[in-house]
């Protein structure tokens, strides 16, 4: 079934982008639930499904609402206040979700044990605990994605700046065809092909919110809950790079004429999020050694920390990505006209999906 989403010019005209910090939790969320995740994020996968599972977020209330297939809880995606909206922000407005609307989601979500034992209690009169579901996405967040949100937060705004300068030079029509192969700009519509689910302007209110993620991929999904505008959650080009090493050697040697060898070579390592323990023997270093470098680090604001379980990691910021990386170009060229990555593009159209 093909969807239809009709434009007028002030639809046009309300037209925008947002990077969401919600829509990389859901997106990134459902991938560790399936079996097989994509092979462009396995390195990903294999790193942070171990962490996932101690947790047992595969089978807390998060996971209720984000099934491996199919439909996802919409009020777990509100609509961004900003291009660039906090984490803390959308959970904000996560705990603001009416009643009515969650008990909707849920009623489409179907009657799974646990799904089925949520609705339950919101039939009789009591909510979905919202602060544990706060809590749950928190512990998420800390382990799967902070470690790795500067890289993919760059890979999201390089796209959103991309299709802004498009916009710009050769207008809507052009960007909004190019978004995916299953939307297509026809004459003042903007058309989903082989889309399970609808999305019409009598679903949601004017306007488009255009959404790049790093782990959509290969699908688009959308949200449409009136009166909020329709949500568009495509592939962001260059996902096909964001796992790649990115260290240069030459430049982590100029690093440590400045920061001391250790350091620079800790921070190299720390190309993926790695504990005190792991950098310790990867280095032949005590713990303590390591602790007090990167201390030093963090404070100088080229690691961050993040907790874990019992364990904390640690990882680069993107001032550190510059320092160490400042030849390459981790994603695809940004020049007018310049093809996108092939592999941020849909390959097989049973992997569509309804949102």
């Amino acid at each position: 079934m093909d969807s239809a989403l009709s434009f007028s010019a002030a639809d046009l005209a309300q037209t925008r982008f947002a990077v969401s910090p919600m829509w990389e939790v859901v997106t990134s969320f459902r991938l560790l639930r399936n079996g097989t995740p994509s092979p462009l994020h396995r390195s990903w996968a294999d790193q942070v499904r171990p962490r996932f599972r101690q947790a047992g977020l595969d089978r807390g209330r998060l996971a209720a609402l984000v099934p491996p297939h199919g439909y996802l809880a919409d009020f777990l995606n509100p609509t961004p206040s900003g291009p660039f909206p906090t984490l803390e922000s959308e959970l904000d407005a996560i705990g603001r979700t009416p009643v009515e609307q969650i008990a909707r989601d849920l009623d489409t979500l179907g009657t799974g044990t646990r799904t089925a034992r949520i609705s339950r209690g919101l039939d009789l009169g009591l909510d979905l605990d919202l602060d544990r579901l706060r809590d749950e996405i928190l512990t998420y967040w800390e382990l799967a994605l902070a470690p790795y949100w500067a890289r993919i937060r760059g890979l999201l705004e390089a796209d959103v700046f991309h299709r802004a300068r498009q916009v710009a030079e050769h207008g809507s029509a052009r960007v909004l065809g190019e978004l995916h192969e299953t939307v297509r700009w026809d004459d003042g519509t903007l058309r989903l092909v082989r889309r399970a689910c609808a999305l019409t302007r009598d679903q949601a209110g004017s306007g488009l919110l255009l959404i790049p993620s790093a782990f959509a991929w290969p699908r688009v999904l959308t949200r449409s809950v009136a009166p909020d505008p329709p949500q568009l959650a495509y592939p962001a080009r260059g996902i096909g790079n964001l796992w790649e090493p990115r260290t240069a050697t030459t430049a982590t040697e100029a690093v440590a004429g400045v920061l001391g060898r250790s350091r620079a070579l800790l921070l190299a390592e720390l190309d993926t999020p790695a504990s005190t323990t792991q950098l310790a023997a990867a280095f032949g270093l005590s713990a303590a050694a390591v602790s007090q470098h990167l201390t030093a680090l963090r404070t100088a604001g080229l690691v961050t920390a993040h907790r874990s379980g019992r364990s904390v990691l640690y990882a680069r910021t993107a001032v550190a990505d510059a320092l160490l990386c400042p030849q390459s170009d981790p994603w695809p060229d940004h020049r007018p006209g310049a093809r996108p990555d092939p592999r941020s593009d849909a390959r097989s159209d049973a992997q569509l999906e309804p949102r």
